[in-house]
């Protein structure tokens, strides 16, 4: 059940890259606000995951 999660996330993540690269792409300059955005998109998808998927001590 776990992997399933973990694939989940990791697919959701890749999700978020793939939009933000296909938009970022089309544009000449990208701010370092917006890198920052997605970076802590992504960051977010996978803490999340690793809490949720952290074994209870």
């Amino acid at each position: 059940m776990t992997d399933s999660r973990e694939t989940a996330v990791i697919g959701e993540a890749l999700n978020v890259i793939d939009k933000a690269l296909g938009e970022m792409l089309q544009r000449e300059l990208v701010s370092t606000g917006e890198v920052a955005d997605l970076l802590l998109d992504v960051r977010l998808l996978l803490t999340t995951s690793a809490t949720v998927l952290a074994p209870e001590a």
